[in-house]
């Protein structure tokens, strides 16, 4: 009887020690998990400087290729300037169809709507257009993605916000493709001519992260044109 009273004991606090590492196991995970959809990981990086976009080497995605220096896009009518993900990343496609509800409203101020993406692989850029109304360049250098890129791996997976906007995306119908570098994190530009500078830089934060609309029109209608 006394042995097992014994074994009883022995069993019973192997089952709380057992319990006690579980719970703070998940614990542990629990704080990492909240941990990580704070901004505290988020990688962040200088602002961008006009002459450094400026001096961005471009090519068109037409069926006559050309290059040119990003600051033809800009210099006399100012800019709104996409910096694409991933062209086939449903996420990228949605935010290029919201841009282009304020195509109509860019025409009247006379402000162009283009986009910039890394690489240009099989038919992802053609496959893109359906998706955006404006002329699209290669930025090889990456030039819009910042002087330090700014990357997302594992950390996406477990953000709570990059899962909302993947579900609010595919409940609006839009699919996309793994094909091509989606780690680098994108962004959007409003640029005015000349010196005028950039009057709005939106940096991805998380994919899926977009830039707010009315920002965007708002710093378009600063822009003043070169005469």
């Amino acid at each position: 009887m006394s042995l097992f009273c014994c074994l009883a004991v022995v069993i019973t606090e192997g089952d709380i020690w057992v319990y006690g590492v579980c719970s703070v196991a998940v614990a542990g995970i629990t704080f990492l998990f909240l941990l990580a959809n704070t901004d505290l990981f988020l990688i962040t990086s200088a602002q961008a400087s006009l002459d450094f976009l400026s001096d961005a080497d471009l090519r068109t995605t037409t069926q006559v290729e050309r290059s040119l220096k990003a600051v033809s896009l800009w210099e006399s009518t100012g800019a709104v300037i996409m910096a694409v993900r991933r062209p086939g990343c449903s996420l990228c496609r949605e935010e290029a169809s919201a841009l282009c509800s304020l195509k109509s409203e860019l025409d009247e101020l006379g402000v162009p709507l283009y986009a910039v993406v890394k690489e240009n692989i099989g038919t992802e850029i053609r496959d893109f257009k359906p998706y955006f109304c404006g002329e699209i360049f290669v930025d090889e250098k990456q030039r819009f993605y910042g002087s330090e890129p700014r990357r997302m791996k594992a950390l996406g997976i477990v953000r709570l916000g990059v899962w909302r906007n993947l579900l609010l995306t595919w409940k609006k119908g839009y699919r996309g493709n793994m094909k091509g570098e989606g780690f680098v994190l994108g962004g959007l530009f409003v640029i005015g001519p000349g010196k005028q500078g950039i009057l709005l830089e939106h940096k991805e934060k998380e994919f899926g992260d977009k830039a707010d609309l009315s920002s965007v029109l708002e710093a378009a209608k600063k822009i003043q044109k070169e005469k």
